[in-house]
């Protein structure tokens, strides 16, 4: 392999998403040389919420995941992000 371009600093998240989405990480680095890993104690980036909701509402979006044999509230976080057009949206379908 050539000379391996240095990946930039990032002013930003957003910034690195952004340059990863046009850029090959090959120009980068050896993907020959990599080896597999796992992170067992990576916890997902996600915050809790408290949400009260009429108990019909509740019974009748459980009865909808239901059909679809998943958990309630997976249905309601899917729901929320093609709502809102969210990453979900195209990424997860119920």
């Amino acid at each position: 392999m050539t000379q391996a371009k240095r990946i930039p600093k990032f002013r930003s998240e957003t910034a690195e998403r952004r340059y990863w989405k046009t850029h090959d990480s090959a120009a980068h680095l050896d993907w020959s040389k990599a080896e597999r890993t796992r992170f067992p104690n990576l916890k997902p980036s996600a915050t809790s919420i408290s949400l009260r909701l009429p108990t019909a509402l509740l019974e009748r979006i459980k009865i909808a995941a239901n059909r679809r044999d998943v958990p309630y509230q997976s249905l309601i976080k899917v729901w929320l992000a093609e709502k809102a057009g969210g990453p979900w949206k195209k990424t997860r379908t119920v």
